[in-house]
């Protein structure tokens, strides 16, 4: 057989195979979701159901417009403006991303919790009552939509910089000469241009809203993702969960269906005539410090405040000085699995676009598009959607022993973590196939033609070309993927092993028992992995403006 030949085989191989274990959990909760479940429904259409939608909707819209003018103010101002402090801030506005959202919700609630640190700081000034009084309700609706804004708005900021940056001066320019000013060129021209990045990132925060379980249900919100988890473990409905799982699906179905229609059309939002970019024009005095306070407030918020909080809980407890065994037991956990987890979704990933790149066929095409769709499931339906297949495949192993002639090796892929590692692995498969993908489209094929006149193979041109070529794509997809199952909470929950906790998890049953604090420690190791991802995300998200 030509070794070539051979070679995109086990690509085209392992690109099928990768598809067919992303589609999986979702053909899982489609069959599931079969099974009658008639009781379930009646109480969830009479006593759940009317609630839990109308906050979802109300989160999701008022998550998504907070972020939304967040996340585009600060990437507009310091796009296209020069103020003091902007170079900082280029660093800065993307930090909140470090911050999980169930972190931000357990830190700011004992923040403002009565007897917490901004109620004894007003004691000092006001009668109790008085106090207590003034102190927001976070434990709201309002409140979650403002907790979880202040740590997703980057997801805009980052999609929306990245589009002013390249935004072409032939438009703003001739506004001017119509005597057109700052507000309307950003109105009329600045924003229209931006709305396939907008539609971007604001679907990736309501995904990330979505896929929350922790700060909403901390937080008092009754969402889809609560009602699922309530179903499933409260209510031992299995069938009725996986029914509110396919209902959710329909939801992030229209998010993309609406991010895609956000996008459409973006090749002609540029000028292909004109190179020259926007220059930035300077705020000095009031302008340049309002500008600067403006983009540094969502900072203070969303990153200063619960790393500071944090960080002062973890002195003041001594979880320093006395470091808890059980910690390094979480965090080894938490590194095994995440390490595991980056590993084989970059193998499967490169894989997949790897056989598209040898042989665009439509089956490729199909297989590395599903590969792609992991990041769409949210954590909790996901692994609604794994535990049938990996309990067959236990049970599957458990039958052949037996066949065999030998005792029953129990729960093998449950038990060991293994199930953790699969979800991991398909939620977090996109971010790989996106980077390598945008990889090789940086390498020419003329490179790939040159080798094979060569008398290259398949494999060789892989480990002589491609690899050297996609380090960085791969690094930036290993350091993200790794951090975001650091991160990971909702299928971490409900597939680990019994009596096995990561530190998502341990933090999340510190703040369940109501001593959040204790576990301050715990988030603070979390964020401070999280803090060198986010900044090399920044490192390429910036680029001089103005003409080269």
């Amino acid at each position: 057989m030509n070794p070539a030949s051979h070679s995109g085989r086990i690509a085209a191989s392992i690109a099928v195979a990768t598809a067919v274990l992303v589609a999986a959990p979702v053909i899982s909760i489609i069959a599931i979701a079969l099974q009658p479940a008639p009781d379930v429904w009646q109480h969830l259409i009479a006593y759940v159901l009317p609630a839990t939608i109308l906050d979802t909707a109300l989160l999701l819209l008022g998550v998504g417009t907070l972020s939304l003018v967040i996340g585009t103010g600060t990437a507009w101002a310091v796009s296209l403006h020069e103020f003091r402090g902007r170079r900082m801030l280029l660093w800065l506005l993307p930090l909140p991303l470090a911050i999980p959202t169930y972190l931000a919700a357990y830190v700011y609630v004992d923040l403002f919790e009565p007897l917490g640190l901004v109620h004894r700081a007003l004691m000092f000034v006001l009668p109790t009552q008085e106090a207590v009084r003034l102190l927001p309700g976070l434990r709201s609706l309002p409140g979650a939509v403002f907790v979880m804004a202040l740590v997703l708005y980057p997801y805009v900021y980052l999609s929306a910089r990245t589009m002013f940056q390249f935004q072409s001066a032939e438009f703003a320019e001739a506004a001017k000469t119509l005597g057109a000013g700052r507000w309307t060129i950003f109105w009329l021209i600045s924003m229209p241009m931006a709305r396939p990045a907008l539609a971007v990132g604001a679907a990736l925060v309501s995904l990330e809203t979505l896929n929350d379980i922790g700060a909403s249900e901390y937080l008092g919100v009754r969402t889809l993702t609560v009602s699922i988890f309530t179903t499933w473990l409260n209510r031992g409905s299995l069938a009725g969960a996986a029914q509110l799982s396919c209902f959710m699906l329909g939801i992030v179905a229209v998010l993309i269906a609406i991010e895609r229609y956000g996008r459409r059309n973006v090749t002609s939002e540029f000028s292909a005539e004109s190179p020259k970019l926007t220059p930035p024009s300077k705020l000095a005095g009031a302008r340049g410090l309002l500008a600067l306070a403006a983009c540094l407030l969502p900072v203070l918020l969303g990153f200063v405040v619960p790393l500071s909080f944090l960080a002062y809980q973890s002195f003041k407890r001594g979880l320093f000085v006395n470091f808890d065994a059980a910690l390094w037991r979480d965090a080894f956990n938490s590194v095994a699995f995440a390490s595991i987890a980056t590993l084989a979704a970059l193998l499967l990933g490169f894989a997949t676009i790897l056989a598209w790149r040898w042989r665009p066929t439509a089956l490729r095409y199909v297989a590395m598009n599903i590969a792609q769709l992991g990041y769409t499931l949210p954590g909790l339906v996901l692994a609604l959607g794994l535990l049938t297949p990996v309990l067959a495949i236990d049970n599957s192993l458990n039958t052949l022993a037996g066949w065999l002639g030998r005792a029953a090796p129990g729960l093998i892929v449950v038990g060991s973590g293994a199930a953790v590692i699969i979800a991991y692995v398909i939620r977090f498969l996109a971010v790989p196939t996106g980077f390598i993908k945008a990889g090789f489209e940086r390498i020419p094929r003329d490179y790939d033609d040159s080798a094979r006149a060569a008398g290259a193979g398949q494999a060789t041109m892989m480990r002589m070309i491609h690899l050297p070529l996609l380090r960085p794509a791969m690094l930036g997809a290993v350091i993200v993927v790794f951090v975001d199952c650091l991160k990971e909470l909702p299928a971490t929950l409900l597939l680990r092993p019994l009596n096995v906790d990561t530190l998502a998890t341990s933090i999340y049953q510190f703040a369940s028992r109501g001593s959040f604090e204790e576990g301050a420690l715990a988030a603070l190791l979390i964020v401070a992995a999280s803090i060198g991802p986010v900044a090399w995300l920044t490192r390429f998200s910036d680029m001089p403006s103005g003409p080269a």
